[in-house]
């Protein structure tokens, strides 16, 4: 199973996803999907960007779970 911990990076870093949708160019729908455990996937390069705006490594935000 894979758990994405994005609302405990972005707790982190003081970022809201208001914040953090606009500076990655998805919606706030898109990564409430995302931050919630509901995505069927993400793309590398929306990875990426959220990578970069938190500064972080996507192991940070995505972990498998046993």
């Amino acid at each position: 199973m894979i758990e994405i911990n994005l609302d405990v990076v972005m707790l982190k870093r003081h970022i809201s996803s208001k914040e953090l949708a606009k500076r990655i160019g998805i919606t706030q729908a898109n990564l409430s999907i995302l931050k919630n455990n509901k995505a069927k996937g993400i793309r590398f390069n929306t990875l990426e960007k959220i990578c970069k705006e938190l500064n972080c490594n996507p192991g940070d935000i995505i972990k498998r779970i046993s």
